[in-house]
């Protein structure tokens, strides 16, 4: 066995790789609950893309077949009922945790020098995410994925000059159709999994290059042994996969508790209209996209003008990319940062939040002015952020990684 690994590895370099990127690479030895995310995340996207493969076995992307081909994947296929709901429990856990990661990152300064690249790759997953599970939205073919999706293409028509070709061009055809199923059916299955694993596999090369940060702010490659292994680092193998073994475990029992008990969490995960078929004929009373949409949606109702509204929706995503070069100070983690950045990623949280539950009500003149001041505030975040940062007051940052 021992001359066939060595065989093997001669010619696909397998112990070399698992010596850069698990048994040999270095971490800080003080990270903390907010480091589970990242693997929770790569745990999560391939739950979804086992529970995908399943799916598709028996999903008909047929306008007329769509919906039927969902009920009987709950109805009728062997543990069909199962691998819907956890793809589509799935769905949303992959926000929550992705959401929970991007915060770690706003808080400990995980995108600033040397890690600029790592934020950009991870932003651009967030991206490629979203329209994933946009894609993915329209496939059961039920009112509200029908509605939802002529709504959020009907805002690509606003763009001037381009706005009409380019929202004919997403749909296929001048409404959503069975083209326009087909069309994502093949994205979602096939061209954006694809580019999210590329992404993914960069974001950890990128990450793995620069080394990961931690909850100092310290570079833990400064201050080295005689062996060139860093004095505040620990391998990742096996002290940290075990660690996340543990992590995981736990995501697992609350992620099959909301499964096997509340699937639907109470018409978030999966909408009421959902299960009525699509009726191109019949508007249901209120529509809005799932959950983890409609922080933006809040923010695109907020602004009077159509057009405006897209441009500030997608200035909402764009900003992030930007944080590398907003946040000026010299110091990553919020642990040694002023008062004046903690209120601000305070506040920036709370609108964040409100914005998303603003989203998912019917719009009224209260809820539509608290949700401009809510998207000031967002929006103020990046502006005030920029602003202090160049001459923040920080508390000194150790020299070496501590043990909190």
């Amino acid at each position: 066995m021992r001359q066939v690994f060595h065989w093997f590895d001669n010619r696909l370099p397998v112990s070399r790789f698992w010596n850069a990127h698990l048994s040999g690479y270095y971490v800080p030895k003080n990270f903390n609950l907010w480091y589970f995310f990242g693997s929770l995340a790569l745990l999560v996207s391939m739950i979804q893309i086992v529970t995908g493969i399943w799916l598709t076995m028996n999903y008909k992307p047929d306008g007329d077949l769509a919906f039927g081909s969902v009920e009987y994947i709950m109805r009728d296929v062997e543990w069909g009922w199962l691998i819907r709901y956890m793809h589509s429990t799935g769905a949303s856990a992959f926000f929550v945790v992705i959401y929970l990661h991007m915060f770690r990152g706003l808080m400990y300064g995980s995108y600033k020098k040397p890690r600029e690249l790592v934020w950009i790759f991870g932003m651009l997953i967030y991206l490629v995410l979203m329209a994933e599970a946009f894609m993915g939205y329209l496939l059961p073919w039920g009112q509200m994925s029908y509605w939802g999706a002529q709504v959020i293409i009907s805002l690509f028509g606003s763009i001037p000059v381009i706005g009409p070709d380019l929202a004919l061009w997403i749909r296929g055809d001048y409404v959503v159709s069975d083209i326009t199923l087909n069309r994502f059916f093949a994205l979602h299955v096939i061209a954006l999994p694809l580019v999210l694993l590329f992404l993914i596999g960069a974001h950890i090369m990128a990450l793995h290059e620069v080394g990961s940060n931690n909850p100092d702010g310290v570079e833990i490659k400064e201050h080295k042994d005689e062996h060139g292994k860093p004095l505040d680092g620990i391998p990742f193998h096996p002290y940290y996969t075990l660690k996340d073994m543990v992590g995981a475990t736990v995501f697992l029992i609350f992620f099959f508790i909301v499964v096997f008990y509340m699937p639907e969490m109470g018409g978030y995960f999966l909408e009421p209209p959902n299960f009525q078929p699509a009726d191109p004929l019949k508007t249901p009373e209120h529509i809005a996209p799932v959950w983890y949409f409609t922080p933006f949606y809040a923010i695109l109702r907020a602004v009077p003008d159509k057009f405006l509204g897209v441009v500030a929706m997608g200035g909402a995503i764009i900003v992030l990319f930007l944080m590398p070069w907003l946040d000026r100070s010299g110091v990553r983690s919020i642990r040694y940062r002023s008062l004046a950045y903690k209120v601000l990623l305070g506040a920036f949280v709370v609108s964040f939040v409100f914005l998303g539950w603003l989203g998912m009500q019917p719009a009224t003149p209260l809820l539509t002015l608290l949700a401009r001041i809510f998207t000031a505030v967002y929006f103020g975040f990046f502006v005030a952020l920029w602003l202090i940062s160049r001459h923040e007051k920080t508390r000194p940052v150790p020299e070496r990684v501590t043990a909190k």
